[in-house]
């Protein structure tokens, strides 16, 4: 018997490793701005509560107002033309939404990422298999704050002990609680076990196809 009936997913780091390209992203709008690049490691830690907010980290912390919103700016029109170059669904990932339309389940992508930018990554790499994708826009908030989960809930008229949260971060974790749902954790994305288990992770799995056990 199912234990829930929508499942809904973070993207970049969760179903999607999009790490590659936002670092190449946030490097042009550094370079533009005549700052040095970063790592892959050190975006691996800025990423997680979306665009701007990784911007702002990965900028020297007293640059102005108008350096930053320049930068952003090159970092928004770099990404939005290179967004697919490394990017690739993780392993095990079609495989296992495959499943879950197949057991009847609906699921939702909640992304901090551009709105614009997570449905058409969505539409591209998971075609039918996701119902509903919500990423930022000008009139909702980022997760933590639980609007778009909700919105998504609402969606199918799903109560709380309905839906599960599945996502990398300790960002989800908080997204679930705000919500009122359960969270699943992933090992495999841009946090490391031992840094979910510090944020209180209740449930982690190491593969795709853990999930089932679960739901």
């Amino acid at each position: 018997m199912q234990k829930y009936k929508l499942i809904i997913f973070d993207l970049d780091g969760t179903l999607l490793d999009t790490l590659t390209d936002l670092k190449n992203a946030v490097n042009y709008a550094l370079i533009s701005q005549g700052f040095p690049k970063r790592t892959l490691e050190e975006v691996r830690e800025f990423v997680g509560n979306g665009t701007k907010v990784l911007m702002k980290r990965a900028l020297p912390s007293n640059v102005d107002e108008e350096t930053y919103a320049e930068a952003y700016n090159d970092f928004i029109n770099y990404y939005l033309s290179h967004d697919k170059v490394f990017t690739k669904p993780y392993d095990e990932i079609i495989e296992l939404l495959k499943t879950l339309k197949e057991k009847g389940y609906h699921t939702a992508v909640i992304s901090n990422k551009n709105d614009v930018a997570a449905k058409a990554l969505v539409n591209l790499y998971f075609n039918d298999l996701i119902d509903i994708t919500i990423g930022t826009r000008d009139f909702n908030k980022t997760k933590p704050n639980p609007e778009s989960t909700l919105e998504a809930m609402h969606h199918f008229n799903y109560t709380n002990n309905e839906c599960v949260f599945v996502g990398d971060s300790d960002v989800d974790i908080a997204t679930a609680k705000n919500a009122g749902l359960p969270c699943i954790s992933v090992s495999w994305g841009f946090r490391s076990k031992e840094f979910l288990k510090s944020h209180q992770a209740q449930i982690i799995i190491d593969s795709p196809k853990e999930l089932l056990k679960h739901i």
